[in-house]
């Protein structure tokens, strides 16, 4: 099962964030150097995706040009000799024609979202990779899901899980957990933020999928769910029907970037992952606590 394609989803308004995200799309908000919508492009690249799909909004253009040349730019860093900051933007830039934008005219869920790109997708397997969501690990979580997708049928859906704490499963979409196989197992369930107590384990579905084109049928009629918004979890749960589900828990920290504290946490963990940053970072982070 080769999977060529993944969607970002990126037409979300990042309230959790605001007023940082009332004209920056969040996905614009940078971790150290680089914004949020760089690092899950490079865990996509590093996992082998050869075409990227971007769902966007109104008021998103700028993540579009960012995965564009600017000639001006590119002109000054040359004139004045700056060949470092000119490798950088080389290595981030993507081939011609392996970036695809279409719009999700209206905030319907992240399931619409992923439905808006049917027709860029077309009738093959697929990653879904929520912006969000960062996994700091060498290799990244979807390199290792892709590595797993490749072990199974071709009519195989996997999703990344973590587990979280027991008193909190009912914020999360939780899966039951069937025949397992070291890190992996096969979905015995899915249920979108249980009531208290009900859950059918502690492993929570995070922001990454491998998804068979079948779930574009299924998103087609789907009714609207949690928050009256058409979602993706309730389209995997009648896909399981008649396909087999996966979840695979992932090696790596997850950040959720969407939220103020863990924007703030992801910032701290990568900047200290980062040699020539993390001596001067410590520093910066005993002056301030008066160590």
């Amino acid at each position: 099962m080769k999977i060529r394609k993944a969607v970002f989803p990126v037409a979300g308004l990042g309230t959790r964030v605001l007023p940082a995200t009332k004209a920056m799309p969040k996905e614009m908000l940078t971790i150290v150097d680089k914004p949020l919508i760089q690092y899950v492009y490079d865990e996509a690249r590093e996992a082998g995706i050869e075409h990227f799909i971007f769902v966007t909004g109104r008021n998103k253009n700028v993540i579009e040009d960012h995965f564009d040349r600017m000639f001006e730019l590119d002109a000054t860093l040359s004139q004045r000799g700056k060949k470092a900051e000119q490798e950088i933007l080389a290595q981030n830039q993507p081939e011609a024609g392996a970036v695809s934008f279409t719009r999700q005219q209206a905030p319907l869920g992240l399931g619409h979202a992923v439905w808006c790109a049917r027709d860029i997708v077309g009738n093959e397997p697929f990653a879904v990779v929520l912006p969000d969501e960062l996994v700091l690990n060498s290799p990244g979580c979807l390199k290792q899901m892709i590595e797993t997708a490749s072990t199974l049928g071709e009519k195989s859906n996997l999703v990344a899980v973590e587990a979280v704490p027991d008193h909190l499963t009912h914020q999360y979409g939780i899966c039951g957990v069937g025949k397992r196989n070291g890190k992996m197992f096969e979905v015995d369930g899915m249920v979108e933020k249980p009531a208290k107590g009900t859950a059918p384990s502690n492993l929570s579905i995070t922001g990454r999928y491998i998804l068979q084109p079948e779930i574009f049928k299924i998103l087609e009629t789907q009714e609207r769910g949690a928050g009256g918004e058409i979602q993706l979890t309730d389209a995997m749960i009648g896909l399981a029907k008649s396909q087999k589900f996966y979840g695979v828990e992932f090696e790596g920290e997850r950040h959720d970037c969407g939220s103020k504290p863990g924007f703030l946490r992801a910032n701290i963990a990568y900047g200290l992952k980062r040699p020539e940053l993390r001596d001067g970072l410590i520093a910066e982070m005993k002056k301030y606590l008066g160590q």
